[in-house]
């Protein structure tokens, strides 16, 4: 049996393994670089470092092209723990080298987790303005609303990308089925009259038929917004109610009656609740003296908690708010509008990184001061 786990033992702890992978590394990066040009930071991240293998569409078939960040890292990971127990024994004088590899490990790990839970979202303030929620920049949802209380919404959130498929939707709360008829990943929505060769829209409901849907290419770049259109029908047990047109570019949801309730419709970014409210109480955009270039811009808020009650705080650039597991930072302000901008970033193991550069750095300082002690102690030796 040893002897038959011997060839796996070498692999794993070979150094040409190391070296062949840290060349992969470099090929993803330059690759990755390239291919930026096309599909822009985030959709780089998710092809190429967020997953274990990179896949290319070749007439439409997918193809795998290159190991992804997933696999090198962790073939780098599984080689840098074999080849340590494998060839390093424990003693005072290696201390300081197991220390520093602790802290490589730790660092790939935390990159790792980084990838898996690390989210992104933003709020969105008007000077008194209370919210409880963040909203996702890249991805959006179907809000399906049940507003018969007014004091209460009952809200059924359907992710766009179960919209894309082709097949219904039924939720346990809704007494409809929901059927995707036609859905556009980006799309402009206008008013019929300002474009008058668009096909006739198959929305019967609503402002859906006033409007026109033209399809656009997917964009990827850091400053656009991908903005979905969709035609869904609504199909209880009498049949049809209808078919609406929902895309973010309508600013208001649609409303309609059914089995004695009234329901909304709207496609919006996709929301973050937290237990937590907050109320934009302030804001400031201070700018260097005679000139329009700012110096700082910096938001004070009230935190709603019931259970550790209200709290005033502000926040300004690089000087983050961390509450409830989040971190806000003040993104972008228009003081005139009286609008504010807090991007929010959810990383459970953002410490980890800081961790693992100070263990590097410790074990360092420890084997260098180590080789440092015996060398002194030789030479006071010799010249005694």
């Amino acid at each position: 049996m040893h002897e038959l786990l011997q060839p796996f033992v070498r692999f794993f702890v070979s150094l040409r393994l190391t070296v062949v992978l840290l060349v992969l590394s470099i090929l993803l990066v330059f690759l990755a670089t390239l291919d930026q040009v096309h599909l822009g930071v985030w959709g780089i991240q998710h092809k190429w470092f967020f997953t274990f293998i990179v896949v290319q569409s070749v007439n439409g078939f997918p193809v795998p092209v290159f190991p992804g960040g997933y696999f090198i890292g962790g073939m780098l990971l599984i080689n840098l723990v074999a080849a340590h127990i494998y060839r390093f024994k424990f003693t005072w004088k290696k201390s300081g080298i197991w220390l520093a590899h602790i802290g490589l490990i730790l660092l790939i790990a935390s990159q790792f987790f980084t990838g898996l839970e690390q989210r992104e979202s933003q709020v969105q303030f008007n000077l008194g303005d209370t919210k409880r929620y963040s909203e996702d920049f890249l991805l959006d949802e179907l809000a399906v609303i049940d507003a018969t209380d007014p004091k209460l919404d009952d809200v059924v959130a359907i992710p766009e990308t179960l919209l894309a498929r082709d097949e219904p939707i039924q939720h346990p709360k809704l007494p409809f089925r929901i059927v995707t008829r036609l859905y556009y990943p980006n799309s402009v929505v206008q008013m019929r009259s300002q474009a008058p060769n668009a096909p006739p829209s198959p929305a019967t409901m609503d402002l859906g038929p006033q409007l026109a849907v033209t399809p656009q290419p997917i964009t990827y770049k850091q400053d656009e917004r991908n903005m979905p259109a969709a035609c869904v029908e609504l199909i209880g047990q009498e049949g049809s109610l209808g078919i609406w047109l929902v895309s973010p570019w309508l600013d208001r949801a649609q409303s309609f009656d059914y089995a004695g309730r009234t329901w909304q419709l709207a496609m919006r970014s996709k929301r973050y609740y937290t237990p937590y409210a907050m109320t934009l109480l302030q804001l400031k955009n201070d700018v260097y003296p005679g000139t329009d270039i700012p110096k700082n811009f910096s938001s004070q808020v009230r935190i709603h908690d019931e259970t550790k009650g209200d709290r005033d705080v502000l926040i300004y650039m690089n000087n983050p708010l961390r509450y409830g597991g989040l971190t806000y930072y003040q993104y972008q302000m228009n003081k005139a509008n009286g609008l504010s901008v807090l991007q929010v970033v959810r990383n459970p193991s953002w410490l980890m990184p800081y961790i693992a550069c100070a263990l590097v750095a410790l074990g360092l300082v420890m084997q260098f001061s180590l080789h440092l002690f015996g060398f002194i102690r030789k030479r006071s030796a010799a010249a005694k």
